[in-house]
């Protein structure tokens, strides 16, 4: 008969989180570093439980590719809708985000129609010119802004393909210094 003690078992999880690319390693409150600045003056209170991780998660990784299952999982949680992932050191992805540097118009559009939160970076894969140039006239230095992963603005029009070329042209001129 096999067994396994606790330490094994640990080791095992731990390995096969850090084996796989998309290992869901849940942060809970008693793993956080304690302070080193003062406290905020207020305590949030949870109204609601927390969705889960697993599904945020795999709402974000869905939105990359597959709308049906973005469909699918938007109907068991209409929370999702707006919620990001935090890849790691600050790298936040929404699922409006990840459609949008994988040039998936028809995810981003139905995320929208849903009431997500458009940005400039869904903006330019959308080929929506007059936001574009709306948000960089009002802020210039949006030009260099990253979104998820670091992607540049001027990738995420790229990969609106023909519906966002003049918002390439647009970037493409602004960079030139035209």
């Amino acid at each position: 008969m096999f067994s396994m003690n606790r330490r094994a078992f640990q080791g095992v999880v731990a390995a096969a989180c850090l084996s796989s690319p998309l290992a869901v390693v849940p942060l809970f409150a008693g793993d956080e570093p304690e302070r080193d600045y003062p406290a905020p003056k207020f305590t949030p209170q949870l109204k609601k439980p927390r969705l889960s991780y697993t599904m945020v998660q795999d709402f974000v990784l869905f939105a990359h590719y597959d709308l049906e299952m973005v469909k699918t999982l938007l109907d068991k949680e209409p929370a999702l809708l707006n919620t990001t992932v935090d890849w790691g050191g600050g790298d936040w992805e929404s699922a409006l985000g990840g459609a949008s540097h994988m040039g998936r118009r028809d995810i981003a559009e139905f995320l929208i129609a849903k009431g997500a939160r458009i940005d400039l970076f869904a903006a330019a894969m959308l080929g929506h010119l007059d936001v574009v140039k709306a948000l960089l006239a009002a802020h210039p230095t949006l030009l260099q802004a990253k979104g998820p992963h670091g992607i540049p603005l001027i990738a995420h029009a790229k990969a609106g393909k023909k519906e966002a070329e003049p918002v390439l042209r647009h970037l493409e001129s602004l960079a030139a210094g035209k």
